[in-house]
């Protein structure tokens, strides 16, 4: 009887001890639940290496696990990451990286001391070197098509030699496709590296369920600090999600669940935001907006080589730039957000950007160069064919009612999001609505779709807009190295673009952000990116 009471009392010791482990690890974990930043990405997410961060979707998880040469800031100017400094000779045309000695992959069991690695020079080698290699196949590629050559001179010194000086390469780099990986680990994966990322950031790689969950943590070796001296990053973990639908996304922000919200969808804009942009009082209380520009330009394409003289005609062209209001366009389909385009094709927000040298909304104007259209050419009634995607709709059918005042007929014509693409590269749009997207943050990067060696589909110029004293500017910024005098020429090049409108400017884009109320430090920036190394949550 002894022996049972005994044994009892043991087991009683044990449920008692595990109930107690139990309890503090569920204390613990609650505890840790605010040091958790939870978002939805509605877009499912590719791959995690970032030899394939094409999309903004893949971007945002492959900036979270991995590292380049440099980064930018939220100004967008370019800053140390693993390379601690640079120098730049020999004409603007060689880059010498020196790197910092603090730099570890993320553990793994291929690294052998201490299950880790120090990054070294030859690691940026044989990651530049794979982003070239044509069996990858990486969409990256294009980013080293203007470098000769690259090689580690040791373990600390990395170098660049250029083709020729290109002052927006600094920023080429900054790009995820520049990331370095270990060679390790690379083959070792093969194809399923993007499913078992191994990088140097300042979170690391837990779990994937993909189309469901995506789970990083926090890398206690991460060598960045902040400005008061406290190793980055602030965050225990990262969770996303894939709610692929926008308006259970906003559900799931409004009640808490999720921290944070990008962007704003036509399913609830109404709901959130006053017709001018402003946050509901309704949401004030509880969560915040952040909005600031964004390096994205819509806009209506001509294609200039059509035989249609309604598309050939400078007027009519013209007439259509100041024939719509584009604040009202602005006010009432998209709630104030956005920057009405009465500038260039160059966004707010880049060194170049000038508000004065587009067009302001004329309707008389417009209707006079309609008017006299007519009167040279003998037509009537001219009309003319706008292509567009079901996305964008709306703001071509105002335009549509707008344009028929000054006596111009505009169709709408809707095809899938493919095939749209596909017809503009190949010519085939005489006129059509497309949007530009900075893959780095330079003027230059816009310019290159008026350059008359990139006509399309060899290249970004859907227009096939062409001229001669364009194409000498365009190429002697190449050899500016003064940031100064090249914004000046970018700014030149953009009025010579309007004043031959090959295009309709719409709008410059904003980044609209909603965080909950106890979200600290997550910036905001012209490219969209998500960074959470500086980010904290309080309870």
């Amino acid at each position: 009887m002894l022996k049972l009471i005994k044994l009892l009392h043991t087991r009683l010791s044990v449920l008692l001890l595990i109930l107690i482990q139990l309890s503090c690890a569920s204390k613990e974990s609650s505890d840790k639940e605010h040091l958790v930043f939870r978002y939805n990405e509605h877009k499912n997410i590719g791959s995690l290496d970032p030899a394939f961060s094409k999309d903004l979707a893949d971007i945002w998880a492959t900036h979270q696990l991995f590292n380049g040469l440099v980064q930018m800031d939220d100004q967008l100017n370019v800053i140390p990451s693993i390379a601690k400094s640079w120098t730049i000779t020999d004409s603007a045309k060689t880059y010498n990286f020196t790197l910092r000695n603090d730099v570890f992959f993320h553990k793994h069991k291929l690294f052998k001391k201490d299950s880790s690695r120090k990054v070294i020079a030859s690691d940026f080698e044989y990651s530049f070197n794979r982003l070239r290699d044509k069996s990858i196949a990486s969409p990256g590629s294009w980013v080293l098509n203007k470098v000769e050559d690259f090689s580690a001179l040791n373990d600390s010194i990395f170098q660049i030699k250029l083709k020729q000086p290109f002052p927006a390469f600094l920023g080429l780099l900054t790009m995820k496709y520049c990331s370095v990986v270990p060679k390790e680990v690379v083959n070792y994966y093969g194809n399923d590296f993007r499913s078992n990322p191994i990088g140097t950031g300042p979170f690391k790689f837990k779990r994937w369920e993909e189309n469901l969950k995506l789970v990083f943590r926090k890398n206690n070796y991460y060598f960045e600090s902040d400005s008061t001296g406290q190793q980055l990053p602030h965050l225990e973990a990262v969770s996303i999600t894939f709610l692929p639908d926008k308006q259970s996304e906003f559900l799931q922000f409004a009640q808490g669940n999720i921290d944070f919200l990008n962007s704003l969808d036509g399913s609830y804009k109404d709901e959130i935001l006053t017709a001018e942009g402003q946050l509901r009082r309704s949401y004030a209380t509880d969560i915040k907006m952040i909005r600031g520009p964004y390096l994205n330009t819509e806009y209506l394409g001509f294609y200039m080589k059509t035989e249609l003289s309604t598309i050939q005609s400078l007027k009519l062209r013209k007439a259509i730039n100041v024939g719509f209001d584009k604040h009202k366009m602005m006010t009432y389909l998209r709630n104030g957000i956005g920057i009405p385009a009465n500038g260039g094709f160059i966004p707010k927000g880049l060194p170049g950007y000038n508000a004065s040298i587009g067009f302001n909304y004329q309707p008389n104007l417009a209707k006079q160069l309609v008017s006299e259209f007519k009167s040279e050419t003998g037509i009537k009634n001219p009309e003319i064919t706008l292509t567009t995607t079901s996305n964008y709709l709306s703001y071509c059918e105002f335009i549509q009612r707008e344009l028929q005042k000054t006596g111009l007929l505009v169709n709408v014509d809707v095809i899938p999001a493919s095939s749209l693409k596909d017809a503009k590269a190949n010519g085939q749009l005489d006129f059509f609505r497309a949007s530009w997207i900075a893959d780095y943050p330079d003027a230059e990067n816009y310019l290159s779709l008026y350059y008359s060696k990139n006509f399309a589909p060899n290249g970004p110029n859907y227009t096939h807009f062409k001229n001669e004293e364009f194409d000498r500017m365009y190429e002697a910024a190449y050899l500016e190295t003064d940031p100064d005098l090249r914004a000046e020429l970018y700014t030149k090049m953009d009025s010579l673009i309007m004043n031959s409108a090959p295009i309709v400017p719409l709008f410059y884009d904003e980044v609209v952000r909603f965080t909950q109320k106890n979200v600290k430090g997550l910036g905001i920036n012209a490219t969209n990116l998500l960074e959470l190394k500086s980010v904290r949550k309080t309870e």
